[in-house]
């Protein structure tokens, strides 16, 4: 029974918690803040299940990441390019119908992923894109020619 109250106030601590974090919606998360979500997850599973169940070192492990997360946070305003070494850079996978191979291997792209984000944004062909841009969370911008 233990176990099954201490999982609900992690629960509740942890949707607390990545409020306070970030207002953005998950699929525009970037890496940097999937890995506090999941680290914290970690940490609120370990103090449920494993043998030192304390609410105590459960909140005070999960503060301190969030303090870390918001440390960076800062360091990543203050220092742009720390900033580009946490969260990467945008890249270029296609400039003016020309695929950038080089990068597009790098991230282990191919040509039909970003033919698949064109047609969600409504593009139909290869000659519609001026622009195709792979962002720091993942998503695939399309920045259409102009006819």
């Amino acid at each position: 029974m233990y176990t099954i109250l201490h999982a609900i106030a992690g629960y509740f601590f942890l949707v607390l918690i990545v409020r306070v974090l970030t207002r953005r919606p998950g699929a525009q998360l970037t890496p940097f803040e999937f890995v506090i979500v999941f680290l914290i997850g970690g940490v609120i599973i370990l103090t449920t299940v494993g043998n030192d169940r304390s609410e105590t070192n459960s909140v005070c492990a999960v503060v301190t990441i969030v303090l870390l997360h918001r440390l960076v946070s800062w360091l990543k305003i203050r220092f742009p390019s720390f900033g580009k070494v946490v969260d990467g850079i945008p890249l270029v996978l296609l400039k003016d119908g020309k695929w950038q191979t080089e990068t597009m291997e790098r991230m282990r792209l191919q040509d039909t992923d970003v033919m698949a984000a064109a047609r969600n944004k409504g593009v139909k062909t290869l000659a519609e894109i001026k622009y195709a841009i792979l962002e720091r969370n993942g998503a695939i911008s399309i920045i259409q020619s102009k006819s």
